[in-house]
């Protein structure tokens, strides 16, 4: 079952996101944080704000955010994004996360979303529709121009609808609040059971 995340959701889907994140793209992590505080972020869409339940207990949670790209020509053109989408460890690689996406996907274009940006792994998104976003001349503020970014995903949810545009992408604010305000991320992370950090293979910036 998929539907709308509710208020007496929120603790626990936001444990949902730490544990399903944790130790993944860093030691600890800071999803559970950025959508304990995107909720009331202008940018956030509470109509794509969907949790996957499965014999009444939720296991999988996505949220959607408005962006922008600014255009060669310094004009900004709308788009979009989401993330975190979250899968309980127990259900992953069973499907469920890309159902729970496909869902999404479904809704946000019968909404007038046309295009959409995110960064992850290709090998996943792509069953999504998902291509590298580079090849649609979408450009990632964080890397060089002509870069070919491979965490950096894209696709045309209406046909059309970016054109034969080229301009560069920057994700939406709020998602960076626990490196801007760290000390308020670790108040709140406190108000969680303590796990152990670990820095593994596989994450950003671990070297051997």
């Amino acid at each position: 079952m998929i539907r709308l995340e509710q208020p007496k959701d929120y603790r626990e889907v936001e444990n949902l996101t730490r544990e399903a994140f944790w130790n993944v793209y860093r030691p600890g992590c800071t999803e559970h944080y950025v959508l304990h505080l995107f909720r009331t972020n202008p940018d956030f869409i509470p109509e794509l704000d969907l949790v996957m339940e499965e014999d009444d207990k939720i296991i999988g949670h996505v949220m959607f955010s408005k962006a922008e790209i600014i255009l060669d020509d310094g004009s900004h053109f709308p788009s979009w994004t989401f993330g975190p989408i979250s899968i309980h460890p127990a259900y992953k690689r069973k499907g469920y996360g890309l159902k729970l996406l496909q869902y999404a996907l479904e809704k946000a274009k019968k909404m007038g979303i046309g295009l959409l940006q995110m960064e992850g792994n290709i090998e996943f998104y792509k069953h999504a529709g998902f291509d590298l976003a580079s090849k649609m001349k979408i450009h990632y503020h964080a890397e060089q121009r002509e870069s070919e970014v491979p965490y950096f995903l894209a696709q045309e949810l209406i046909p059309g609808y970016w054109g034969d545009r080229e301009g560069t992408y920057a994700p939406p604010k709020g998602y960076f609040v626990a490196e801007e305000h760290p000390e308020a991320f670790e108040a709140y992370e406190a108000t969680f059971p303590k796990k152990e950090k670990l820095r593994l293979p596989g994450q950003l910036g671990y070297e051997d």
